[in-house]
């Protein structure tokens, strides 16, 4: 497992590449781009009246890779954008570890605004965002979902089983590859998780050296 996962290699510090570089066209970039323009201010639920900014993603959609959280913290609502706080300062070094980068994929929640206090979002916050996740979905039709954490898990496969059991089994949403693994927010809470994670990981550098990466 890296050092602290700082982008070292444990299996001989061999850094994947991505497979395939995304296709030169920009059809999966205008299609995301039309997503955020369709959701513009949204207020379609309560979160929108605490929110200070939407957090739609970022990334290249492109790329083939779709990383999946829950939904924006602090730093994130400040900010407005995905995974910048110590979880998201974690994920990068996850994501280097197997020689990626927030360039080098697409980084989204299950929903775009903080939830007040970072509580889990209310099923019907989820749902009322679910035609957005899904429309990114569509716009990037990525060859791989990494979904990080129950809520993401709960959202795309349907299932409420513990992360720890779900890792361990393969999964997918509308044909597409899901790996399963914890929130990187619960490794800063308790650190062996890291351990089964760099296992997660390796599957998705697994799927990229194999070179079926993006799906177009």
């Amino acid at each position: 497992m890296p050092d602290g996962w700082s982008g070292s290699d444990a299996d001989g510090d061999v850094r994947a590449r991505r497979g395939r570089e995304p296709d030169s066209s920009d059809g999966a970039k205008t299609a995301m781009d039309a997503v955020r323009a369709k959701l513009g201010d949204c207020s379609s639920c309560r979160l929108s009246g605490t929110r200070r900014n939407l957090v739609f993603g970022e990334g290249d959609p492109r790329s083939g890779i779709l990383v999946v959280g829950e939904g924006p913290g602090a730093s994130e609502d400040e900010t407005g954008r995905p995974f910048v706080g110590k979880a998201g300062q974690l994920l990068d070094r996850i994501l280097a570890s197997i020689g990626l980068d927030r360039e080098s994929c697409f980084i989204a929640n299950v929903v775009k605004c903080r939830p007040p206090e970072n509580r889990v979002p209310s099923p019907d916050e989820v749902e009322a965002c679910a035609w957005v996740l899904d429309a990114q979905i569509d716009a990037m039709q990525p060859g791989v979902i990494l979904a990080l954490g129950a809520t993401a898990v709960s959202r795309l496969l349907g299932i409420r089983a513990p992360i720890g059991q779900a890792r361990n089994s393969e999964h997918s949403y509308r044909g597409i590859p899901v790996i399963v693994t914890y929130h990187p927010a619960a490794l800063l809470r308790t650190p062996a998780l890291k351990r089964p994670v760099w296992e997660d990981v390796k599957k998705l550098r697994r799927l990229m050296e194999r070179g079926g990466l993006p799906r177009k």
